[in-house]
């Protein structure tokens, strides 16, 4: 099987692009553009933080609801963007568990926490307990795990598929990241505008009913994954048992805010008449 839908990548106004499907069985259903091609994935970062620190987190090293960041916050409050960090600024602008802050401060002090924690540099720990045995050989992490990981498609599909059908995490750790954390908190989905409720599992966003958003119209509710603003996103579907990947080097505006959606409707369709 090869999906025709990939192809509409060659619609996209970005100098490059790249995308594939995959199973949880890691079959790839389609590819599409150079999927060796290394691109910053930008936010897309942060779904690989967060299974570093789930693997932390069942290795021992860290308890999910210990204190992290700001008074009374934790890094469960971390993971879910309700910290009450600011945006891009170690600045604490609301109390934990009040809002869905989206915070790359967040992720950077989970980082520093779980760094500390492992008495290993976070983007070696990354490395070590996610890249490593997944075969992701292309990716890394040089900087903040909020926004400077880089990565392909062809590693990218190995990490899908991970999720998809966890090896390297308990599968009730994951069904954990891709449940909604603090239920009915309001805020802002970056590009996309005031969301009530803005729901987000563990470093992943959840679909859920939110409107307008960057996946399908068709995407089923519990669609979760994450957009970068490098112009890069990974959705996983598990009602149609598949995940995608998109990269590409032009930065998210409203070129991607038109064109991803229709795009995954037309993969899901795809998938549904196979």
């Amino acid at each position: 099987m090869s999906l025709q839908s990939l192809a509409l990548i060659e619609n996209w106004p970005v100098p490059t692009a790249a995308a594939a499907v995959v199973r949880a069985d890691g079959t790839v259903l389609g590819a599409h553009g150079p999927v060796a091609h290394r691109f910053p994935l930008a936010s897309v970062t942060k779904p690989l933080a967060a299974y570093a620190a789930l693997i932390a987190y069942e290795e021992g090293a860290i308890e999910l609801d210990e204190p992290a960041g700001p008074a009374g916050s934790t890094v469960r409050h971390l993971l879910a963007h309700t910290s009450g960090l600011a945006f891009d600024e170690h600045r604490v602008t609301s109390a934990p568990g009040e809002r869905r802050l989206y915070s790359n401060a967040g992720f950077e002090v989970l980082g520093d926490h779980i760094a500390k924690a492992t008495d290993i540099p976070f983007p070696e720990y990354l490395r070590q307990a996610v890249l490593e045995p997944l075969g992701m050989t292309s990716t890394a992490l040089d900087g903040s795990p909020a926004k400077d990981g880089v990565s392909t498609v062809d590693d990218l599909v190995r990490f899908a598929a991970e999720v998809q059908a966890p090896r390297l995490l308990d599968p009730r750790t994951v069904a954990e990241a891709m449940t909604v954390q603090y239920p009915g908190t309001k805020g802002v989905l970056p590009g996309y505008g005031h969301q009530n409720p803005n729901d987000w599992g563990l470093g992943f966003e959840i679909r859920d009913s939110k409107s307008p958003h960057w996946t399908g119209s068709s995407s089923s509710p519990r669609t979760f994954g994450h957009f970068g603003q490098s112009g890069t996103f990974l959705w996983i579907d598990p009602v149609v048992g598949a995940a995608c990947v998109a990269l590409t080097d032009r930065a998210f505006g409203p070129w991607a805010v038109e064109a991803w959606s229709p795009f995954t409707d037309a993969v899901l369709a795809e998938l549904a008449a196979a």
